[in-house]
């Protein structure tokens, strides 16, 4: 009976050590769409509960210390790396929503839906207008 028990408990703890590490908190490499190419390395963090994002890193950008000039606001002609690109979202059942997150390409803003996939190694990140289903999905992976 304690040697049931015992198996028990490492399994019970294994599993919550497991739930706790899926999370979209850490770096994470963005994929392009489109080409599948990497483009740059980004980190999420948690800040009372709102899920936000940073770009810390261009892997290659078309010119050197590329800035936003399409953005808005606070935003407009400050530097993309170093830029928070992700706010706003909040933790619903087994994804984040109701929040945005801006191409800094083109200065656009748009809702934005982050799942986690593989075990919590891949991020599905969602970018809309109005509907989910009018947008695009990237595939992030995370980095060790």
């Amino acid at each position: 009976m304690k040697t049931f028990f015992s198996i028990f408990l490492c399994l019970a703890l294994s599993g919550l050590n497991q739930a706790a590490t899926l999370s979209p908190v850490g770096q994470w490499q963005t994929i392009d769409d489109e080409t599948g190419a990497a483009k740059s390395r980004v980190t999420l963090w948690l800040k009372n509960g709102e899920l936000l994002g940073r770009i810390d890193t261009l892997l290659k950008p078309e010119e050197p210390n590329p800035i936003c000039d399409e953005c808005k606001g606070t935003r407009k002609n400050q530097p993309i790396e170093g830029m928070t690109f992700v706010w706003g979202l909040t933790e619903n059942g087994k994804q984040w929503d109701g929040g945005i997150i801006l191409d800094p390409g083109n200065g656009k803003e748009y809702k934005a839906r982050l799942r986690l996939t593989d075990q919590g190694e891949r991020l599905e990140v969602r970018g809309y207008i109005g509907f989910a289903l009018l947008g695009r999905t990237q595939i992030w992976q995370r980095l060790p």
